[in-house]
């Protein structure tokens, strides 16, 4: 059972940067895929930004540009770098894994974009 723990939400302004953390409790090397997911109040969860174990990742269109996404096997630990911020990225942000048919989720992480 691998336990995810998003760290790194906040209040920012329009234009900003955060940077999350996705920590996981065990080795992420043999992990397929980890994904970044968000939810706004009162939409569905959608997601955001997902990388594979060989690096390669994909975005969806509204951040592409603005968010990267990234992992450190070294540090069990997944990133979103998320820049030029708007107001309608303010959301509950999960990181996800993926592995062998087991599905993990962390507990989420605020972020607020004020304009």
């Amino acid at each position: 059972q691998v336990q995810l723990v998003e760290s790194g939400g906040g209040l920012v302004q329009a234009g900003g940067s955060l940077r999350l953390s996705c920590a996981a409790s065990e080795s992420i090397f043999s992990i397929n895929v980890m994904a970044w997911y968000r939810q706004a109040p009162g939409k569905q969860r959608e997601l955001v930004a997902v990388i594979y174990k060989d690096g390669i990742a994909n975005y969806a269109d509204s951040v592409k540009g603005r968010f990267t996404i990234s992992r450190d096997n070294a540090k069990n630990t997944m990133y979103l770098q998320m820049n030029s911020l708007k107001s309608e990225d303010t959301a509950v942000y999960y990181c996800n894994a993926y592995n062998f048919g087991n599905l993990y989720w962390g507990q989420g992480t605020q972020v607020t974009v004020s304009s």
